[in-house]
């Protein structure tokens, strides 16, 4: 007996019930919220603002790794003006961060990401002679990361709102409401405000060559403000969710 529908694709009942392909959005929510989950900054979870916090810094630990090759670094060159031993000590340090996190079976995500940063930043110092090049990876991820916030806030797919979106399980539903568009429409453009911030002071020191003041100031413009922000946008979060903020309240009590 002959096929009443000869132009059926012998898929097509598989397809139909088939999960379809993660859009682009959700691809990034998903990266972005598993950033955030990792960090220690989920809004389902209820946890005070400062251990969210100090979660997102990476407690004691990440602060050391965050501060101590930039340090070192500045601390060395305007001492001594020598280069190569600055960055040596600089990326070593970087290495014992990482290498200690290995033998502790730790998770090396930050310090490796770190240690690479400094390689790259330090190999094109190295190469220009030029103390000042150990800063240039560094603004041009600021760069990056202000555009891709403000960009994301003005089309209306806030960063921020991706990555919430994800971790409370509700997708792009965020979007149907104005007050969630309106707080994360204004988180990304405060962080994006942040590293154009770090841009604005930092390039005239860049390129007038001024090493001490540029790093100093890098370290100055880095967790000092990243902490209060991150705070901040906790806050803002929990305030949108607060049947949430509640549900999780109850279970811990």
């Amino acid at each position: 007996m002959s096929d009443p529908h000869p132009d059926r694709h012998p898929d097509a009942e598989r397809d139909d019930t088939a999960p379809s392909a993660p859009t682009a959005s959700e691809l990034v929510a998903q990266a972005l919220g598993g950033a955030a989950r990792r960090a220690g900054m989920d809004p389902s979870n209820d946890d005070r603002t400062s251990h969210v916090v100090w979660a997102a810094m990476g407690g004691w630990r990440g602060v050391l790794e965050s501060l101590l090759p930039g340090l070192a670094f500045v601390l060395l060159f305007t001492i001594t003006s020598n280069l190569p031993l600055s960055l040596g000590v600089s990326v070593g340090l970087a290495a014992v961060f990482t290498v200690v996190r290995i033998a502790q079976r730790s998770p090396v995500g930050a310090a490796l990401g770190g240690l690479i940063a400094a390689g790259v930043a330090a190999a094109l110092a190295l190469w220009t002679g030029r103390g000042q090049d150990n800063f240039v990876p560094g603004l041009i991820t600021n760069a990056a990361y202000g555009t891709a916030f403000l960009v994301s806030a003005v089309v209306g797919w806030s960063l921020i709102g991706l990555a919430v979106g994800f971790l409370m399980n509700e997708g792009t539903a965020w979007r149907r409401e104005a007050r969630k568009r309106r707080v994360f429409f204004w988180l990304a453009i405060a962080w994006a405000a942040l590293f154009y911030a770090r841009l604005a002071v930092q390039l005239p020191f860049y390129f007038a060559g001024d090493v001490t003041t540029l790093g100093t100031l890098k370290l100055v413009m880095g967790l000092p403000l990243f902490a209060p922000l991150i705070a901040v946008t906790w806050l803002a979060v929990r305030a949108v969710y607060p049947r949430s903020a509640a549900a999780a309240d109850d279970i811990s009590a």
